[in-house]
């Protein structure tokens, strides 16, 4: 459910030191004008839109390893992780 999912991005974003994000929520069946005009085509979506370029993900948030890969949250866990050691 979309609560999950939500649930779930913001747990990944934490895990992965994200700090500096924005997270919308939009419903498209209370807001289908937004849907459409950034062509939403199936749900659940992610829209990633920086860095560019703009990736979208469709379907499933709690597959962790694709939602990090796709975000590209595995690299900035490893910078972090090496910036951290060097203190």
């Amino acid at each position: 459910n979309s609560s999950r999912a939500i649930s779930n991005l913001r747990a990944y974003f934490d895990k992965y030191r994200q700090d500096n994000y924005e997270l919308k929520i939009i419903d498209v069946y209370q807001l289908p004008h937004l849907a459409q005009s950034v062509d939403i085509i199936a749900l659940p979506l992610l829209i990633r839109k920086f860095p560019l370029p703009e990736v979208r993900l469709i379907g499933d948030m709690s597959d962790e390893k694709k939602v990090v890969r796709t975000l590209g949250l595995q690299n900035q866990e490893k910078l972090n992780d090496g910036a951290d050691t060097n203190i």
